[in-house]
């Protein structure tokens, strides 16, 4: 057990010491890796550190250090490789003697990889400090069903998931590449595993089925009547998908197809009249009608092309039908969300500002209007064209050219100067215009049971509306921007931009929310008693639909009591370095002695390197390009390059992320047989330098996944000079609060692109300005640049925190800071520093660090580990001169410093320290040294070896656990026959007959005590023969209903005890139009042979996947025959609504009254 250590002169640090700590060998680091030592010249000089290496009596100095704040830490840094859950903590003492078995131990039997003592700065522990939470199951969020997880972002370029939808028994998605599906009675089945048949990032998603390639599918509608998915693609085709097709293990095949649209498929909507509405850009919506696709379906293979031309001909174009003289009196924007009022039979169609609402059976218009609600007539113009920032531009450049006739005095670059102004203010008014419309930019809609709509914005508003397209309130209880919605009888499911996911209920009252994914949640859908929610990274996971409730609290405990058969300890190694070139270039020797002697079993490489390049020229130049998102140098690929033959780049190592800012440059190298577990690698950059605007003080970072854990590696160079202490602790502290890691946005957007233009003249002026009034060339230039960069910024303000305020680096498992310090030793002159050196007390030099005394202080670093520093002081040196002699001799004789420094913060806490999913990441130093033979730099380079347990999920194990736990567990099991009980409900009647233009109610009465959601569904329709009898029947497109057929609402909620009438109405349709490319052609009069249709009405209650449904026999016959059919009924419109026949009577309110073949028809 270990014991705590405390001393008046340490305060308030932490410090653990193990009971039995190894005893330390004499053996060079190198030669405890089993590498043949350096051989460095001896140069005879006394003070040099050649002499000797490091001295016999090394234990001297251990033991005499006054480092009472340190931690030595016990663990064994050498074994590498998995270790698999155990139940005991002998089994597990076992296992690890067979990973630590063929090392090499004296005869004492000690390891002699063991790890090196550390010193912890104060102030961790606390605030943006504090170590992140982690749990066996996370305690802000409902467990959830791994069914895809979190694939790495590399692996899924071509074939990232942008879209689900759910039927009865499958989830599908839409991808890159095309579609695929799972099969819901396989969502607890285990992934294939590395090495599998599956592609990399769905090593361990459940079984699924692919199909063949196509280009990428941007939307996906499932059309449960006929069993088919349709899919609108990129290349503006829409395809169709059979759900149950037999599959042989190849990729499946698309079934009918054609090309819709011009551009993009960007939304897709089949109409309560089984019609295929589609939109794309430009405002256009196309309508394909359901009598021209049910045609198609039924041709052959043979005749797939006339098929694909008859539905491609057959379209109606809504824009063209409501522009009149070229004005059209709907938006021009794309139409990126379509949606069906199946309540009112209504579609809406959506733009990013304004909304239009259309009649699904007669195709008119019927109102357009804004986000506001207001009522728009619009006279549509092009959408890149803003006349009155076009105005605003001419008056500008016009007064400016007044300005420069009425005062010719004025010099050329005066007059440059009010023109470049001019300019740079109309874009900044255009880029505030642009920014203000973007919080109001629709982003999702939905329609929830009570037949209200649901509008989600930019800025995270969320808006109700009412079927009429009034807007009727508001609700705001999240920062960040909706992106997708999903509803689910009384709840409203709502996810974010941020990753979090909220639940409402329909009044808008919010039940609870937690962080779903960890990017953002940009589609949600319903099935198998789940709400699947798919993230931007492409992992999909189920949350009861019942959540939140206690059933998550049970789940939640059941899970976490199987952890041992899930959990998976990984061992990794990691080699960091840093090194300040001073603008030089390393011999191949000297990155052989600095990279190239790491041992065989180190997985992760880590370079950091400061003042690559340097200059004014340099400096400004790099500014203006981050501006726009670039980066990189030909001397920083030189590095690149160099140190990747160093480590056998392509043959042992793979570069997975690199980033520059001016001088500054991190790189990382993955050994390749670590590569299948690392990535979603991430780069940040902060400048420092001159306003906090110039890279020649910042910081560079790299963010990975590595084995499911985030790890990030910081490369600074902080503020010089000895006495800008604080200005170093201020550098840090923006640093660790500002640094955000993200993927370069090369799509900036015309208006970005000009305010850069202009920012660039105005700084060019500014530049001008200061050097000619006498400022130096370097301070003129920076601060030009500098201005230029806070203008930009100004207009495109970003927030470096998380949900919580947290700052990115604040949430990961482990930050490694690397880099030129630049805190230097005080107190102390330059002879006595030499001094010291030579005779090697670093002990008392320690006492002398200012960065030791800011960290026992809690200023900087705070919580931060660092080895026991045994090496020189690593600053400053002249230039190819060996040993100590070669430390500044100029005349500004410049103190030694350990400039050049290496520290980590792990997992480990107060409370608990063991790798474990509560403490996921902990780390050991193994090494800490600097390379003193290395002379190309005025720095001498320094790394440092960590050894890192990583305890992680085997997700496909533990979604077995919990498919095992949902079936098995008999209280689960309870609580869910509890909440699936469906509401008992009676139908007025289960015939009706309607003549021309009649009308019948159909009554439901719910007769429980709790609310009933209702759906209306067409599941087929016929003709009447000559003897009565109705031929086969055979639904529409999605459950549609017949043109000459009304059915409203055909959805809602019944309140207990309440009755809800639905009204049955007959609507004249003798006439339909033939659409050839979108121009009507003719018209044929429709059969006049009686119809009928068989509707099915579909009960739930407020939580239930199961239902109990009620099937009603419509029948609409022609008056002549309706007479004679009726003839025994004196009251037939009587008949019609009210009276039910005790023929044909059957008990509706315990059971359901749909054969079979009818349970697993789909809602829409």
């Amino acid at each position: 057990m270990d014991e705590r250590i405390e001393d008046d002169h340490v305060g308030d640090l932490m410090m653990t010491v193990t009971n039995n700590t190894p005893h330390r060998k004499t053996q060079s680091y190198s030669q405890q890796l089993g590498i043949p030592p350096i051989q460095r010249p001896n140069t005879g000089r006394k003070h040099s550190l050649d002499e000797g290496g490091i001295p016999k009596n090394i234990d001297r100095f251990y033991d005499d250090s006054s480092d009472e704040d340190l931690y030595p830490y016990g663990n064994f840094g050498g074994f590498s490789g998995r270790i698999n859950p155990v139940g005991s903590t002998g089994e597990r003492t076992e296992q690890l003697g067979d990973f630590l078995e063929g090392h090499s131990s004296d005869s004492s039997g000690e390891i002699r990889r063991t790890s090196l003592p550390e010193f912890i700065a104060s102030g961790g522990g606390k605030g943006i400090f504090k170590v992140p939470i982690r749990s066996t199951i996370h305690p802000g969020q409902p467990p959830g069903l791994e069914l895809r997880p979190h694939p790495f972002r590399e692996t899924q370029v071509g074939g990232f998931l942008r879209t689900i939808a759910c039927t009865e028994t499958q989830l599908w998605a839409g991808q890159e590449s095309g579609v695929r599906f799972w099969n819901f009675t396989d969502i607890y089945a285990p992934g294939c595993g590395v090495g599998g048949k599956a592609r990399r990032g769905d090593e361990e998603a459940a079984p699924f089925y692919e199909s063949a390639p196509t280009v990428p599918t941007t939307c996906l509608v499932v059309d449960a009547g006929n069993r088919l998915i349709w899919t609108g693609h990129k290349d503006g085709k829409v395809r169709s998908w059979k759900m149950d097709q037999p599959l042989d293990g190849n990729p499946f095949r698309e079934g009918l197809s054609w090309h819709a649209h011009r551009g993009p498929v960007l939304s897709m909507v089949m109409s309560s009249y089984g019609d295929l509405w589609t939109g794309g850009e430009g405002g256009v919506i196309k309508i394909w009608p359901w009598e021209s696709i049910e045609k198609s379906l039924s041709l052959t293979l043979e005749e797939r092309h006339m098929a694909a031309l008859l539905v491609e001909r057959s379209y109606i174009d809504l824009k063209s039908q409501v522009t009149v003289n070229g004005v059209c009196s709907i938006s021009g924007s794309d139409v990126k969300y379509l949606l069906l009022d199946n309540t009112r039979a209504k579609v809406w169609s959506a733009g990013q500002l304004s909304f239009a609402l259309w009649d699904a059976r007669t195709r008119e218009l019927l109102k357009v209007f804004n986000v506001d609600g207001q009522i728009e007539n619009r006279v549509d113009s092009s959408p890149w064209q803003d006349s009155s920032v076009e105005d605003e531009m001419k008056i500008k450049f016009v007064s400016t050219s007044k300005k420069e006739k009425s005062q010719s005095s004025i010099s050329f670059l005066q007059r440059s100067r009010n023109a470049l102004m001019g300019a740079a203010d109309a874009v900044r008014r255009v880029a505030a215009k642009g920014s203000f419309g973007e919080e109001k930019r629709t982003e999702a809609l939905v329609l929830t049971i009570d037949g209200m709509i649901w509008t989600g914005c930019s800025n995270g508003l969320i808006v109700q509306w009412d079927g009429n397209g009034n807007r009727l309130q508001d609700f705001h209880h999240h920062f960040s921007s909706v992106q997708c919605f999903c509803t689910f009888g009384a709840s409203l499911w709502v996810g974010y931009v941020s990753g979090t996911i909220q639940v409402f209920d329909l009044e808008g009252k919010l039940l609870g929310g937690w962080v779903a994914h960890n990017s953002p949640v940009i589609k949600m859908a319903v099935g198998a008693g789940y709400v699947f929610s798919l993230a931007n990274h492409g992992g999909i996971r189920g949350w009861s639909i019942k959540s939140p409730s206690p059933l998550d609290n049970l789940v939640r405990s059941e899970l976490a009591s199987k952890e041992l058969q899930y959990r998976r300890l990984e061992n990794v190694k990691i080699l960091t370095g840093t090194w300040n070139v001073g603008q030089g270039r390393a011999s191949h020797d000297s990155l052989i002695s600095w990279l190239g002697s790491a041992a065989t079993d180190i997985g992760i490489v880590v370079v950091g390197l400061q003042e690559v390049e340097m200059g004014a020229g340099f400096l400004a130049m790099s500014a203006a390009k981050e501006t726009v998102g670039l980066e990189g140098s030909s001397i920083g690929q030189w590095w690149l390059d160099t140190i990747g033959k160093t480590l056998d780049e392509g043959s042992t190592f793979e570069r997975v992320g690199s980033r520059q800012l001016a001088g500054l440059l991190i790189a990382v190298w993955v050994r390749n047989s670590l590569t299948p577990y690392v990535g979603d690698v991430d780069a940040a950059a902060v400048p420092c330098g001159f306003g906090r605007a110039i890279g020649n003080k910042g910081a560079v970072g790299l963010r990975m996944r590595v084995h499911d854990r985030i790890m990030c590696f910081v490369n600074c160079h902080l503020a010089a000079h000895l006495d800008a202490v604080n200005r170093r602790n201020a550098d840090f502290d923006h640093i660790y609060r500002t640094m955000i890691f993200t993927r370069t946005n090369t799509a900036a957007g015309m208006v970005m692109f000009l305010f850069l233009c202009s920012s660039l003249a105005c700084c060019t002026y500014l530049f001008w300005l200061l050097y000619s009034s006498g400022l130096p060339l370097v301070l003129s230039l920076a601060v030009a640049v500098s201005s230029a960069t806070q203008l930009l910024r100004a207009t495109n303000p970003v927030s470096a925190h998380s949900e919580d305020g947290r700052p990115e680096l604040s949430e990961a498992d482990m930050v490694v800071f690397l880099g030129d310090f630049n805190y230097r030793l005080h107190g102390i002159s330059y002879d006595e520093a030499r001094d010291f050196v030579s005779q090697r007390c670093f002990d008392w030099l320690r006492e002398r660090d200012q960065l030791r005394a800011e960290m026992k202080a809690g200023k900087v670093f705070q919580g931060m580990r660092e080895g026991i520093i045994r090496f020189p002081p690593t600053y400053k040196f002249e230039r190819h001169q060996a040993g100590l002699g070669g430390y500044d001799s100029s005349e500004k004789k410049r103190i030694p410093a350990w400039c050049d420094r290496i520290l980590y913060r792990d997992s480990r806490s107060a409370s608990v320290s063991e790798c474990s999913l509560e403490c996921p990441v902990v780390s050991s130093i193994f090494q800490y040294e600097a390379c003193m033979d290395v002379t190309d730099s005025d720095h001498k380079p320094v790394r440092c070896i960590y050894c890192v347990d990583i305890a992680h999920v085997d997700e496909s194990i533990k979604r077995q656990e919990f498919g095992e736990i949902m079936r098995s567990n008999e209280r689960i099991r309870s609580m869910l026959e509890e909440l699936n009980d469906v509401p008992e409900t009676i139908v007025s009647t289960n015939n009706i007959i309607l003549q021309n233009q009649d009308t019948s109610i159909l009554r439901i009465t719910n007769k429980s005590t709790k609310e009933a959601m209702f759906e209306v569904i067409c599941v087929g329709q016929s003709t009447v023969k000559e003897d009565g009898q109705a031929s086969e029947h055979v639904p529409r497109g999605s459950f549609g209903f017949p043109r000459w057929l009304e059915v409203t609402p055909a959805a809602g909620i019944i309140k207990p005890g309440q009755i809800s009438e639905v009204s049955v109405h007959h609507e004249e349709f003798h006439a339909l139009e033939e659409f050839v490319d979108g121009v009507p052609q003719n018209w044929w009069c429709e059969d006049t042979r009686d119809k009928e249709v068989i509707l099915v009405v579909n009960v739930r209650g407020s939580y239930t996947i199961y239902r109990k449904c009620h099937r009603i026999r419509v029948r609409h016959c022609f008056p002549s025959k309706t007479l004679r059919i009726d003839s025994k009924s004196s009251d037939s419109r009587r008949f019609q609504g009210n009276v039910l026949h005790r023929a044909d009577f059957r008990q509706l309110n315990s059971s359901c009254d749909v054969a079979n073949d009818l349970r697993s028809l789909q809602s829409p």
